[in-house]
């Protein structure tokens, strides 16, 4: 299989590694700061990871973190990582901006231990809350998009644009021309016709073209944000999924719901192992990147049994359209894609959890204690 090459100036860790990341080109954002509102909210998540192979392995064991971006929304202060591993160290993908953290032991048949700390650091990113679209004008017809732009108006095999994805965008948007406009009617479709579907395993495998073609709208939150990215794309609106995890309580949508946005003790530690979460966000021109979450609606929708045109349901989704609350953090953008250094399983769909191989096979990322990970995060105050 040819290798890709690994990212120019990853160094190899020893036991221990202690790092403030530098990593210049991630501060880059086209998210404007000014979006955000001044309610600094700082983490510190714990990750514990003691790998099990499968009976009769003995080779090699290699381990993918996904580690937060720095944009104007978050920010990730702090990693520290020590274990028994071979070698460890900090690595992206450049097509995505896929941070990662590799680890490696050579022999599977001992404990495989590692243990990370992030201190992260959020502020809720709130453009239309704050009215930031008022002087906001459409865009020209002949708009050539910026090259870091267009890969969010392509296909990949699990986000198809064409055939019933476009035939289905075209139907939701009609004769409107504002693309913000457009991609609420997606929103709101999106959010009206799917239901969460809490039998989906993990976050759900976001494969748009198959969801669509089975009629059967459900899923968790990759398929629901994927369906509403597929159909924003099949529309001309560049967008594309962040997968996080939720660090701890909400304190604006916890009021509608108690189960659905995230939650923690007294004080403030919450264990978060199986708090993965998809959003999703689209882009105008002349002003950037939006925020929108329509899984979330549905989440709440079955956590509550409640129905679309209830109260709280529509006020939980005219926030989620152009508004997150930021007890999450957001790892990547990325889909169908080659992590670093490359897995002998070739691409991997998206990179919310952690991904590990030992003789070349991937672990169950989905269930903690198979793998075996395990999360909290605590919030300062």
């Amino acid at each position: 299989m040819k290798r890709r090459k690994f990212l120019k100036g990853a160094a190899a860790l020893s036991s221990f590694g202690l790092i403030s990341p530098v990593w210049s080109e991630s501060r880059k954002t086209d998210i404007p700061a000014s979006t955000c509102v001044d309610n600094r909210r700082r983490f510190v998540m714990t990750q514990t990871y003691q790998l099990k192979a499968p009976a009769g392995s003995e080779g090699k064991a290699n381990l993918w973190i996904p580690v937060p971006l720095d944009t104007a929304f978050q920010q990730l202060k702090h990693i520290s990582f020590s274990g028994n591993y071979q070698q460890a160290y900090l690595t992206a993908n450049n097509t995505y901006a896929a941070k990662t953290l590799f680890a490696s032991w050579l022999d599977s048949k001992g404990p495989m231990e590692l243990k990370v700390e992030m201190l992260i650091e959020t502020l809720d990113w709130e453009p239309l809350k704050s009215n930031q679209l008022a002087e906001w004008h459409l865009p020209q017809t002949d708009l050539v998009f910026p090259a870091e732009i267009q890969p969010y108006l392509n296909a990949t095999p699990h986000i198809p644009v064409d055939g019933l994805v476009k035939e289905t965008a075209l139907k939701i948007i009609g004769s409107e021309k504002s693309p913000l406009q457009q991609a609420r009617l997606i929103h709101e479709w999106v959010r009206t016709h799917m239901h969460r579907d809490d039998a989906v395993i993990g976050c759900g495998t976001g494969d748009v073209g198959q969801i669509l073609k089975a009629g059967k709208l459900g899923g968790k939150c990759t398929d629901i944000n994927s369906v509403f990215v597929a159909l924003c794309r099949a529309s001309g609106i560049p967008a594309r999924e962040m997968f996080g995890i939720r660090l701890g309580a909400s304190r604006k949508l916890g009021n509608y719901s108690k189960k659905a946005f995230g939650s923690a003790d007294e004080q403030g530690v919450a264990k978060v192992s199986g708090g993965q979460h998809c959003r999703a966000m689209f882009w105008l021109a002349g002003f950037g990147w939006l925020p929108a979450d329509p899984a979330d609606v549905t989440k709440m929708r079955l956590a509550e049994k409640k129905e679309n045109g209830d109260a709280a349901v529509e006020a939980v989704n005219d926030y989620l359209f152009g508004n997150w609350e930021m007890n999450w953090v957001g790892f990547n953008y990325a889909r169908d894609f080659a992590l670093s250094p490359e897995a002998e399983q070739g691409d991997l769909n998206n990179f919310g959890y952690p991904y590990a191989e030992v003789d070349g096979d991937p672990l169950n990322f989905y269930d903690p204690a198979e793998f075996s990970y395990d999360y909290v995060s605590v919030e300062q105050r």
